[in-house]
């Protein structure tokens, strides 16, 4: 899951991780930079950590949501741990190495972080009555997103052999099978996002080869049949208002027109620059978000999904 900061990328990814769970499926939710936006969502203070917790129990035939973070520091180690050099990985760790080796070796953050995804991409492969069947990733923002995604064809073109090209490489076949990974944008129906949406899913595909599902139109203002003549449309509905009340609600209703129409103006422009299926999300009128605004998200959500499942079997 990937967009400009601002335009609900962490929210948008918290629904599709509940209608994934919805329909059965186990599903993890990997925040990568360990800010307190998922949790929130789900109604927890405690930041994520490396350790899987659950975020929303399972429900009748609903599966379990589980989140996590994944940090260089916390992969590096593991990794280390794995291959018998504990003593190695907390020397490196505390005293600061691996920004030194990060500096050395531009990318090696974003791999290690890549690297233990497709770890858990592997696992959930196998199966298992625990393992997750669907790990959905909250990348960075969309400009740090371009480079998160293609460090690993950088290394595996820099470095001839070595575990560190291996481990590249697994990354690369990760992100280019499409039937294991894809990248779903998230853009809000204005110039900006709409451009910077454009231009990350053509980053993406050239950069990185990975493949793009759906773009989610986030943010849309349900359309409202508004009148033009305010104080004609209140006599005919037998509602007394002041000129003062007119010209308030007429001001209000022409705000509203120039909304729908920008957002239809930039949604029918992404169509245009960005030939993939949208998924329309309703813009929610809170500025606090939480548990019940993410269920009433991945309500819209999995109705757009049947959308474009509907017109693709059509």
């Amino acid at each position: 899951m990937a967009g400009k900061g601002g335009v609900g990328k962490s929210t948008v990814a918290a629904a599709l991780a509940v209608v994934a769970a919805d329909a059965g499926l186990r599903t993890l939710l990997v925040d990568v930079e360990g800010t307190a936006a998922l949790p929130a969502l789900f109604g927890r203070e405690a930041p994520l950590g490396y350790v899987p917790v659950t975020l929303r129990e399972g429900r009748r035939d609903a599966a379990a949501v589980t989140g996590r973070t994944i940090t260089p520091d916390d992969a590096l180690l593991e990794y280390l741990d794995a291959h018998g050099l504990r003593r190695v990985s907390k020397r490196m760790t505390t005293t600061g190495t691996l920004d030194l080796v990060a500096t050395a070796i531009p990318g090696i953050k974003d791999v290690l972080v890549l690297g233990k995804v497709k770890q858990l991409e592997q696992v959930a492969a196998a199966g298992g009555p625990e393992a997750p069947e669907l790990v959905v990733v909250d990348a960075p923002a969309a400009g740090h997103a371009v480079t998160f995604l293609a460090s690993a064809h950088g290394l595996v073109d820099a470095i001839g052999v070595g575990p560190i090209r291996a481990q590249a490489a697994d990354v690369v076949a990760l992100l280019r099978d499409p039937a294991r990974c894809q990248v779903v944008l998230v853009t809000l129906p204005e110039e900006t996002p709409v451009n910077e949406a454009t231009e990350t899913a053509f980053h993406l595909e050239d950069r990185a080869g990975v493949k793009l599902g759906p773009v989610v139109v986030n943010g849309l203002y349900p359309r409202l049949h508004l009148p033009v003549d305010v104080g004609a449309a209140a006599a005919e509905a037998g509602v007394t208002v002041t000129d003062g009340d007119v010209a308030a609600l007429g001001g209000a209703a022409e705000f509203r027109r120039r909304r729908q129409a920008l957002q239809d103006q930039q949604v029918d422009r992404l169509r245009r620059s960005l030939p993939l299926p949208q998924l329309h999300l309703p813009h929610l009128w809170t500025a606090d978000l939480g548990a019940d605004d993410v269920e009433r998200l991945a309500g819209a959500l999995g109705e757009a999904i049947d959308g474009l499942d509907a017109d693709v079997a059509a």
